[in-house]
């Protein structure tokens, strides 16, 4: 992301990246059919906008001073590489499209129609893996700069460079039109949109090694590309449903870690006067339209009663007053769809809180370790604690401290051992 220091031309350069980085790159794809030349020219034309803005002033069209310099510098680019001798491989963009994307413009104000839908689209073709997918799209459509993405993903520069080559390569090889695909293809492949969008959301709530106990950005990242999505696509129950999703899970954010201290702060423990309000309130109407709809097999089904659950949350001014009876019967169905031991985990602790620890701890008997290994043995140990027993309840405590990879949430398992330990329960 370019920053240029907190002046005019700096905002209105962020704000250009942030609003039209996607659209401008679409329409270089669309005329010159390299997306090497087109990632490029923009990435140079931002970079001249950096030096010129504050000295010059902000252009009254900024978009379109941007796709200027982006062509100039495509131009020199193809002038200067002898484009007969090693000419890159060219994507398929159909006649009309690569046509209109030749005719001089003003402003962006004459754009192609659906130009940024084609690259997201193109980005998330089901001949990529959901991983390169995910790179991919961060790069081109939210125009992320490779050591942000390898940041995001705890991977090496090098690797998300190569694998985004790769998948680049793989578009032009495979011969992944820069097209709307069929309408009946069309609701499959924003589908995959919203699935790539939410692997890397929860890539960005998943604790990893180390001292940050989640990464926001990258989750912001991901909700950013929903809204894309669902700005340039006929609304979908899967857009609406993962982004619904998103906003109340991301809502959280700054509550979950104690800004004094940096511990880890548990759902009923958290300030609610700190959970984003507007981002609730629009989830909570997107999600309006399917409150009355039963849960289908499938994603859509899973989506939906993981909001619902959400929801209940974000609904209950107190913790208090959270409906746990609703949520464990979520859980109970969610669990009947998908047989996934992280949702039984999950249903057990929302069990506990409706009707007793013993009755969670009755959700657990044979339960097999999914997802982050220590949770399950914390999880029994909370509940074994709250059931009195104390020695059972430090065995498990002292288990979940072993496996667990998180410094902050291994400091919150040793704060919570020790303090069982105190109140010699």
């Amino acid at each position: 992301m370019p920053t240029t220091g907190d002046t005019e031309s700096g905002h209105a350069l962020e704000a250009a990246w942030r609003e039209h980085w996607s659209r401008l790159l679409a329409l270089l794809v669309a005329r010159y059919r390299r997306l090497d030349l087109a990632e490029d020219g923009l990435g140079d034309a931002f970079a001249a906008a950096a030096q010129h803005w504050p000295t010059e002033g902000v252009p009254a069209n900024p978009p379109a001073w941007l796709l200027t310099a982006a062509r100039r510098r495509v131009t020199d680019r193809l002038r200067a590489e002898a484009v007969a001798a090693r000419k890159e491989p060219l994507l398929v963009v159909d006649a009309d499209l690569s046509h209109r994307a030749q005719q001089p413009r003003a402003g962006t104000g004459e754009e192609i129609p659906d130009e940024r839908l084609r690259l997201v689209l193109l980005c998330a073709h089901p001949a990529l893996s959901p991983e390169s997918s995910s790179m991919l799209t961060l790069r081109l459509v939210i125009g992320l700069t490779v050591p942000d993405i390898a940041r995001l993903f705890l991977a090496r520069d090098s690797a998300v460079a190569a694998r985004i080559t790769r998948a680049k390569r793989r578009i032009v090889a495979t011969g992944m039109p820069f097209a709307l695909p069929a309408r009946q293809d069309l609701a499959a492949r924003v589908n995959r949109v919203a699935d790539v969008a939410y692997l890397s959301f929860t890539a960005g709530y998943v604790p990893g090694p180390g001292a940050d106990l989640f990464r926001a950005d990258l989750a912001g990242e991901a909700l950013r590309l929903l809204r894309v999505v669902r700005e340039v696509t006929e609304p979908t129950p899967t857009v609406d449903l993962v982004l619904a999703l998103t906003l109340l899970q991301h809502s959280r954010r700054d509550a979950r870690v104690d800004p004094r201290t940096g511990d880890l702060v548990l759902l009923p423990d958290q300030d609610r006067s700190r959970w984003h309000r507007a981002e609730i309130t629009e989830a909570l109407d997107l999600l309006a339209p399917y409150l009355e709809a039963p849960p289908a097999p499938g994603a859509g089904g899973v989506r939906l009663l993981e909001a619902l659950i959400a929801a209940e949350h974000a609904l209950a001014l107190t913790a208090h007053q959270t409906r746990w009876d609703r949520i464990a019967d979520y859980y109970d169905q969610l669990e009947r769809l998908t047989g996934s031991p992280v949702v039984r985990l999950n249903r057990a602790v929302a069990v506990a809180e409706a009707q007793g620890p013993a009755a969670g701890l009755a959700l657990l008997d044979g339960l097999p370790p999914g997802g982050d290994p220590h949770r399950l043995p914390a999880v029994r140990a909370e509940l074994l604690a709250r059931c009195g027993r104390v020695e059972a309840a430090a065995a498990a405590y002292d288990e979940a401290i072993a496996l667990c990879r998180n410094e902050v949430e291994r400091v919150h398992l040793e704060q919570r051992a020790q303090q069982l330990h105190r109140e010699g329960r």
